[in-house]
């Protein structure tokens, strides 16, 4: 009779099994809840970065671009480019937006303000101060 199982043993299978997962959902939801604070850089969460999301959100930046892997592909992941770029470069590329070839991709002239330029800074400044576990990676595309 190996090999096979009665009612009453798959019952229990069953029974033990979800009341293992449950608590072992438990457990990481509490883990996770404890690891928000040292990961989530609310401190730099400023009036200033707050301004700059708006300008990322009005613009639909997020239509070409992806943040923290999340958003379009079409053009470069902006998660870590104020580590990898800097705010100057930023902010100059913002304002000169050189013009690309016919027919190929290129990033429209949005005419911000020295102001929201800075506010864009500070939110990505913030964005590269969450700790996302290396995730996107760090490379440019």
């Amino acid at each position: 009779m190996s090999g096979i199982f009665t009612k009453s043993m798959a019952r229990n299978i069953f029974y033990g099994g979800t009341v293992f997962f449950f608590l072992l959902f438990l457990a990481l939801t509490f883990d996770s809840h404890q690891e928000f604070p040292k990961r989530d850089n609310n401190a730099m969460l400023t009036p200033q970065a707050k301004a700059g999301k708006k300008i990322w959100e009005t613009r639909n930046c997020v239509g070409c671009h992806s943040l923290l892997g999340e958003g379009a592909y079409f053009a470069p992941e902006l998660g870590n480019v104020y580590t990898r770029r800097g705010p100057d470069f930023i902010k100059g590329w913002m304002q000169a937006q050189p013009t690309g070839a016919p027919g190929r991709r290129q990033m429209p002239q949005f005419h911000l303000t020295d102001e929201e330029l800075d506010n864009l800074n500070a939110f990505f400044a913030y964005v590269a101060g969450i700790n996302t576990a290396n995730w996107p990676p760090n490379v440019e595309g």
